[in-house]
């Protein structure tokens, strides 16, 4: 079945391919049309405890204002930012990027490793992970998600999910959607054997199921 989802970004950008990258992982993995907005006043995105307090009321709003014209709503978020605000103001399923990947790598694996930008995991990913969250790590050298288009950002990244392994994990979880973005999973899938999860990815396939 082929409907329409909205996104919504939290990283406030006029650059259309930039917007709508994520999008077109979504339409391109889950046969869905994609109608991508941002949230106003965030260049930055949500990267602490104050860009999410600005960002949950706004991305509130803008679910809202999608809903009625789609199927379902992606919050493009590892960190669910308004989650529930959002789907308390309409009847159409929305679904936030951690949460949907958490409960992706619990259907994976007993032992999640988590590969951030800050080893301060989100909520939406550790509240669902329970006892199976086994750690999180930084890419070494790493501060912002364009950090692992560098050649040494993405041996980094490949070093820091080999050593989730090492300490035990049977799942790796990419709990920042820039990592999208640049596409990091599917290189970490040629270079270690475990399961890799996407957030944006595994959002897109909770909204096809909840519109199927």
């Amino acid at each position: 079945m082929t409907g329409t989802v909205g996104l919504v970004r939290v990283l406030t950008t006029d650059d259309v391919d930039l917007l709508e990258a994520h999008g077109r992982v979504v339409a391109a993995a889950h046969g869905l049309d994609v109608v991508t907005r941002c949230i106003p006043d965030q260049p930055h995105g949500v990267h602490d405890d104050a860009s999410f307090d600005r960002a949950a009321p706004k991305v509130a709003d803008l679910v809202a204002e999608l809903a009625p014209h789609v199927d379902a709503v992606i919050v493009s978020c590892a960190a669910d930012p308004g989650l529930a605000a959002a789907r308390a103001r309409t009847d159409r399923p929305v679904i936030g990027a951690g949460s949907a990947a958490a409960e992706r790598a619990l259907a994976l694996g007993a032992r999640v490793g988590v590969l951030d930008l800050t080893v301060r995991t989100p909520a939406s990913v550790t509240d669902v992970l329970g006892d199976a969250y086994v750690a999180a790590l930084v890419p070494e050298g790493v501060t912002e998600s364009r950090d692992l288009l560098t050649p040494a950002g993405t041996a980094a990244a490949v070093a820091g999910a080999r050593e989730l392994v090492a300490r035990g994990a049977d799942v790796i979880l990419l709990a920042c959607t820039g990592m999208t973005t640049i596409g990091l999973a599917d290189r970490l899938a040629t270079e270690i054997d475990v399961p890799v999860v996407d957030a944006v990815l595994a959002a897109g396939a909770a909204a096809q199921d909840a519109i199927s």
